[in-house]
């Protein structure tokens, strides 16, 4: 199999060295100067360290002859590109199958991933999405990880997960996009709430109060648009909900720690250095649920501070006086 992965951020990268180990693989980006600067190094040091590319991976900036002689397109550019690639992917005759390992919401329209896959491929084209509790940093080190690949097909899912499946990357099958859409889409505004809890230092209490009821909103959430309960008991709904909250890689709640300590939020993203996507997610989650009649409180104080210019402290107060209520998803 010939895989092409679009995006070499340090996700992108590290599932493109990843499945090189045992497929011949073509990490496409769309910046020239970080194609040719991948290419000089055989590495991506810009995102990923100084990781060595094997001679299974080739760097490519033109997307027509990325996806030439192709087998499978993984995406794994920004959640807000997502449907631009696509396009651009439809403008090239590509038929071939895509999975996308981006998670968000994209900005405007309030869509998922898959959803967006459905406006520009349409039901029969073999698309799904890869989600799980995954650092790049990790991965890249040959690290014990699992993760679940979901699909609109229950035998395209198995047939891309064997693909990628190897090694130390232990890959899963599963027939509920829209579950695993949403729990990676969610568990970034959680992480962010958990960063502003622990740069608050509330304390491994609060943590675990936060992820539990975080994951019972992620619940209620992806039930509405038809995912499986179940899901959310899994690699991609409480598996990547945990890892995002309390890991050191996690870009989303670092966010969370940078507003606890008192700086503002464009400062924040702008020396990140990578994308957060939980940020727009949060608005687009409450946007969304409100259309939908989904009760969210603990994505709507995410949303209040990001956008609203709520302090963290009273955010959480205010998620402490609410109504009291039997415990229930």
């Amino acid at each position: 199999m010939k895989v092409t992965v679009l995006g070499a951020g340090a996700w992108g990268t590290a599932l493109a060295m990843q499945i090189s180990i045992q497929h011949p693989v073509v990490l496409w980006a769309h910046n020239p100067e970080h194609v040719s600067g991948m290419k000089r190094a055989r590495a991506n040091p810009r995102y990923l360290g100084d990781f060595k590319f094997n001679d299974n991976l080739n760097v490519e900036g033109d997307l027509g002859r990325a996806v030439a002689h192709s087998d499978l397109v993984l995406s794994v550019v920004p959640t807000a590109a997502f449907r631009a690639t696509l396009q651009a992917l439809k403008q090239l005759d590509c038929k071939l199958p895509v999975v996308w390992a981006n998670k968000g919401l994209e900005p405007e329209t309030a869509k998922l991933p898959h959803e967006v896959a459905m406006d520009e491929l349409g039901p029969q084209h073999p698309w799904g999405a890869l989600s799980g509790p995954s650092f790049a940093a990790e991965l890249v080190r040959g690290l014990p990880t699992a993760v679940t690949l979901a699909a609109n097909d229950a035998d395209f899912a198995r047939e891309a997960a064997s693909v990628m499946h190897g090694g130390s990357f232990r890959v899963y099958s599963s027939d509920d996009v829209v579950g695993a859409s949403v729990g990676g889409a969610l568990k970034n505004v959680m992480a962010i709430a958990a960063g502003i809890s622990d740069g608050m230092e509330f304390g491994n209490n609060a943590r675990a109060a936060l992820i539990t009821r975080g994951l019972a909103e992620m619940t209620r959430f992806g039930v509405s648009l038809g995912a499986k309960k179940e899901t959310f008991m899994g690699l991609a709904g409480a598996g990547d909900l945990i890892l995002t909250c309390t890991g050191q890689y996690s870009r989303n709640r670092e966010v969370g720690l940078q507003l606890a300590s008192g700086r503002k939020l464009p400062e924040i993203l702008q020396s990140l250095g990578h994308v957060a996507e939980g940020v727009n997610t949060t608005r687009e989650v409450v946007r969304r649920a409100k259309l939908m009649g989904v009760d969210m409180p603990l994505t709507a104080e995410v949303d209040q501070v990001l956008s609203h210019g709520k302090s963290p402290r009273v955010a959480v107060e205010s998620l402490l006086s609410r109504e009291q209520k039997p415990e229930s998803v």
